[in-house]
This record gives C-alpha cells, structure tokens and sequence, in this order.
C-alpha cells in the first residue's frame, strides 16, 4: 500500500527529530569535558559581566532578523520581525549540528521560508548577500583589530600574515559570489555541473534513480535567484541597511567573546580578539564535527597566544565562551526549529 503525502511528510518529520536529537547529542557528548570546565570556573568569574553576554546575544539576533527584513523587502517580499528571528535560532541550531561548512543553513533556510511564499531562489540570494555583507564588514573590524593591535605593540610579522589571508580570503569570496551570480550563464552553467555531479555519485549508490536531483529545477531556481539578483543591484544604495546590521552582527559577535574575558577579569586587546575570532570561524566551516569543536578552541588559543594573549588566560575563556553561546543558541534554537515542523504538518493536515 502506497504511503498517502501526508504520511511521507509525517515520517520525514519524524526522522528529521532523531537525527537532529541525535546530533545534539553527539555535541553535548564532544564538550562533555568543556563543559565540566565551565560549570568549574562559574565560581572563579564576575557573575554580573557574565550576564552581559545575554543582551548582546540578544541584539546580534535583532541585527540578523532586521538584515532578513531589509534583503527581503528589496526584493518585494514583506517579512514579520519575530518570524526572521525565531528563523536566526533554527539556522544556529541546524548549523551547529550539522557541520556543512553552512550548506545545511542554506537548505533549512529555504524550505522553512517556503511556509512564508518566498522562492528558493530568493531565500538563497538573501543567504548569499548575508554573507557577502558580513565578509565585508568584518574587512573592516579586521582593520580595527590590526590597528589596535599595532597601537599595542603586538602587530608581529605573523599577525600582519595571518590578518592579510583573512582579509584576502573574504575579498576573493566576495568577488567570486558576485562574480558568479551576476551572469545567468555563468551560475546556470556552474550549478548544472554541480547537480549532475552530485547525481552521478549519487548514482553509483542509488543504480535506480539516475536523476535524485531534478537538473531542469536547479536551474529554474537559479534563475530566480539571478533574477532577484539583478533586482538588488539596480537598488543598491537600499543595501546601507542591511550592511549595518551586518556590522552589529559581526561587532556583537565579538563583544560577545570580549565580555567573557572581562568576567574573568582580564581586559585584553581587542585585536587580538577579532584575530582569533576570525581564523577560528574560517577553520571551523570545514570542521568534521559539530559546531566546529576541537578546531574552532585550539586555532583561536594559538591565534591570540600569537598575538601576546598566554594559554592560561585564552583557555578558560574560549572554553567558557563556546559552552556559554551554543547553549544560548541551540536550546531556544531547536524549540522553534521543532515548532516549525509542527506548523509544516499543521499546514498540510489544514
């Protein structure tokens, strides 16, 4: 007996949640030990610098919610506040779980948007620009942090190095992206590629199903998104908006960081915090297990360990850090993630 559209949805729901449980899982095991370190070193910090940490969580959300708000209205599609929000904790969850290099935050973006109207095409080109606007306004923390690093006497050939790579990096990303997506050709051409690739492969496993992923709907929905794109440049002086809120975010982010160290009462170069910052998130992307641990602690202690900070204050603090936002991240994250499920079967039962 064939399984009714509902019931395929219902199960998919259903393996969706133990996959994701599971996932949880797994990272609360991997930081097991980080986080018996933090619960230790709770009585060792400033418990009201501490709390800090939760008003700027709260207001790099806010810059990630309105940035959504601003991309979507450019391009014609009118979004609710707490909706692109509530949307902000999912994505933090999914890409905390799943270790993607964000590719799981691209297709969770699209398929929940597509409860609000909005096409895949348009949900990633606003992913896309996300980026793109947070690269380039952390070109400009970068410069800051090397400034005040320099101010501090702690600009040292290797910290010159390793901010001109970051800094090259997010300039050959931002280029490329607009490269890419600026030609119908270009991105039809390339992404076709990608699918029958990826088809092939899944080919040799799957014998029966030669195209798993439809070729003439990737290219349908790139075509949207270069249609959409076109849309954004034509009004690019609309973007002064979302490239602020893309600032607060990357600014809150680190803000973040710094308020840990002021709970243990170290007031270090901000420099040096933006540095490490950084290169930690970049290694973290192609990072193997979730949220990045293990790379994401070692290359941001070694980073500011370069750049003056000792490992004896930098260890505890990244440590603490980590435990502290993924905790606020995922617990809020996966309520409203598994509260979107329910609304998906809601709507279909409806």
């Amino acid at each position: 007996m064939e399984m009714s559209e509902k019931d395929k949805k219902q199960r998919w729901k259903l393996i969706l949640n133990i996959v994701t449980v599971s996932a949880l899982l797994i990272l609360c095991y991997v930081i097991r030990d980080q986080i018996a370190a933090t619960i230790e070193n709770l009585t060792k910090v400033n418990a009201y610098a501490l709390l800090l940490i939760l008003p700027i969580e709260f207001m790099n959300y806010d810059a990630y919610a309105r940035m959504y708000r601003y991309l979507f209205g450019i391009l014609g599609s009118k979004t609710k506040y707490w909706e692109m929000y509530k949307v902000s904790l999912e994505l933090n969850l999914v890409n905390h779980v799943f270790p993607s290099g964000g590719v799981s935050g691209f297709s969770y973006f699209s398929v929940r948007l597509k409860q609000l109207d909005i096409s895949t095409g348009k949900a990633t080109l606003v992913q896309t620009m996300k980026f793109i606007l947070l690269f380039v306004s952390f070109e400009v923390l970068l410069v800051i942090g090397l400034i005040c690093l320099a101010l501090g006497h702690q600009a040292n050939g290797l910290i010159i190095l390793i901010g001109t790579a970051i800094a090259t990096l997010l300039m050959v990303a931002t280029v490329g992206s607009a490269f890419l997506i600026s030609s119908e050709r270009r991105i039809n051409s390339f992404f076709t590629y990608i699918t029958k690739f990826i088809n092939r492969t899944i080919h040799m496993v799957r014998p029966k199903h030669p195209e798993t992923i439809s070729v003439v709907r990737v290219q349908a929905t790139f075509k949207d998104l270069h249609e959409n794109y076109l849309i954004l440049r034509n009004n690019y002086s609309l973007l002064i908006g979302p490239a602020i809120c893309a600032l607060i975010a990357n600014t809150t982010e680190i803000a973040a960081v710094y308020v840990v160290y002021i709970a243990f009462g170290h007031w270090v170069n901000p420099g040096a915090v933006i540095l490490a910052y950084a290169v930690a998130n970049f290694a973290g992307l192609i990072s193997v297990l979730p949220g990045g641990v293990g790379i994401y602690e070692a290359l941001m202690t070694a980073t500011l360990a370069a750049a003056g900070v000792p490992a004896a204050v930098s260890i505890p603090v990244t440590v603490m850090y980590r435990v502290l936002n993924i905790t606020i991240q995922v617990v809020p994250g996966y309520f409203f993630y598994h509260k979107a499920l329910a609304k998906n079967d809601d709507a279909l039962a409806a």
